[in-house]
């Protein structure tokens, strides 16, 4: 059984005390799917949720220690969809990168991929452009799908239907090659040259993976290349 790394994401309770996450939905696809979860739980001492980008300090060497004593343990790493980056998810995509661990990017996970090497950036979606959907049970628009590429090898499609659930996207890296477009111009799949399994997606295939082949066919995929020895 793979160890599939996950870091937590940020939230806020009703009553406004912070808390680090782990998405319900993940958890049971990820497990269905034959993955052993390890929590990837942040390691300085700020309060996460509060804390702007611009006020994080730089990363310890004990920090940077027990991020890889984490990447010491799994066969692959997903990072989840969630509302905000910290220099802690790029240093740790950094590593995986560096140390060629089997990575899949969802949404904003794919948004941290897209500003490797470079200062992170994300661009709010044009108003005419509506790519957050209110119903998790539906699949809302087309992505073209590069033949040149491992997602099309993984999918055996050019064309599929996604859910959609970002108000923000990326734009063109030079670390990254776009593999995947919506017909309205927005990017939606990048992978990394060079790398045994890089990949990033905008959609959420972990929410639609009960009812939808190319979702089960990604996290599936994923999930039997992080299976020791493969």
């Amino acid at each position: 059984m793979p160890i599939i790394g996950i870091p937590l994401r940020y939230s806020k309770l009703e009553d406004g005390r912070p808390i680090l996450y782990l998405s319900e939905k993940l958890r049971r696809t990820i497990q269905r799917a034959g993955g052993f979860i390890l929590p990837i739980v942040q390691t300085g001492y700020y309060d996460y949720v509060n804390t702007k980008y611009n006020e994080f300090g730089k990363l310890s060497l004990k920090e940077k220690e027990e991020i890889d004593k984490y990447l010491d343990m799994v066969d692959g790493v997903i990072f989840p969809g969630g509302f905000k980056i910290t220099p802690f998810d790029k240093y740790l995509l950094d590593r995986c990168i560096e140390r060629n661990i089997k990575t899949l990017g969802i949404c904003l996970g794919m948004q941290l991929m897209s500003c490797v090497g470079e200062d992170f950036k994300v661009y709010k979606n044009d108003p005419n452009i509506n790519h957050y959907q209110e119903d998790d049970n539906i699949l809302t628009h087309d992505v073209i799908i590069s033949k040149d590429s491992k997602l099309y090898k993984i999918l055996g499609t050019d064309k599929i239907k996604v859910n959609s659930f970002h108000r923000y996207h990326v734009k063109i890296n030079n670390n990254y090659k776009v593999v995947g477009m919506s017909e309205d111009g927005l990017i939606e799949a990048i992978e990394l040259k060079d790398k045994t399994f890089n990949v990033g997606v905008q959609w959420h295939p972990e929410i639609s993976y009960d009812f939808d082949d190319n979702s089960k066919k990604l996290i599936d995929y994923f999930i039997k290349i992080c299976e020791k020895n493969c």
